[in-house]
């Protein structure tokens, strides 16, 4: 949180304030629902394509984690929001070329979207050399196993593309701190059978690393499915920010 006035319209602020109440009641009510406690989940508000006012709009209404999908819109309203005096915690959710390292690593708190043990030594490499401390690095898991739409493969030996490759690259990094992992529900699949089969490979996963507990799983549209099967976190941008507005 923070004591910054954020340059926001009186009905943005309105409209974020209520966005924010309906998103916190449903991740209430999922918990309650599942057995969990309500401070086992977190929301991360996704950001993306939505101004920088909307940020600071956002520290001030409490929220306190944020992701972005790409570097070129991230980079400089990390820097915005910094220079308005809000330190929100920044997770970068999209897909992440190794030549945007250096620059993900500045601002990025958090990267979900480590899908390859190159992507991971090239990430611990930015960290060691652009930060003072660790970076939190999930893996995102393909649920499916198809190869062309991204995400490391469970049950593969594939040296690059392949889970426990990819963990074991994450782990060994200096610069990278294994949190856990992260995934998309497949086109066509059912929330379901997606968060159902990625309670599987979570289970295994935390057999072989106990200490990488994070599950960043559920969006909008299907957050209390995912709750319902162990997300720690969930990424919400429509439903928190609804279509971006016109006003400033």
């Amino acid at each position: 949180m923070t004591d910054a006035k954020p340059p926001v319209h009186p009905d943005r602020q309105a409209e974020l304030a209520a966005g924010l109440a309906q998103v916190q009641a449903r991740i209430a009510d999922a918990c309650a629902v599942a057995g969990r406690a309500r401070s086992e989940v977190t929301m991360v508000a996704v950001t993306k394509t939505y101004p920088a006012s909307d940020v600071l709009a956002l520290a001030g209404l409490g929220v306190t984690e944020v992701g972005e999908n790409r570097d070129q819109e991230a980079a400089g309203k990390a820097a915005e929001v910094a220079a308005a005096g809000a330190r929100p915690r920044w997770h970068f959710i999209g897909q992440l070329q190794r030549n945007k390292c250096r620059s993900v690593v500045g601002y990025a708190d958090v990267v979900q979207s480590v899908d390859s043990a190159r992507l991971a030594r090239a990430l611990g490499a930015a960290a060691v050399a652009g930060r003072d401390r660790p970076l939190d690095a999930l893996i995102q898991v393909s649920i499916d196993g198809d190869p062309t739409r991204g995400g490391a493969l469970p049950g593969s030996a594939d040296p690059d593309a392949g889970l426990h490759p990819v963990a074991e690259a994450v782990a060994r990094a200096d610069g990278l701190r294994l949190a856990g992992l992260m995934a998309v529900a497949p086109l066509g699949w059912e929330p379901e059978r997606a968060f159902a089969r990625l309670a599987e490979v979570a289970r295994e996963f935390r057999a072989a690393h106990p200490e990488a507990v994070m599950l960043s799983a559920g969006m909008s549209g299907d957050l209390e499915t995912a709750i319902g099967y162990g997300a720690t976190h969930v990424r919400v941008g429509s439903a928190l920010l609804g279509m971006r507005s016109t006003l400033r």
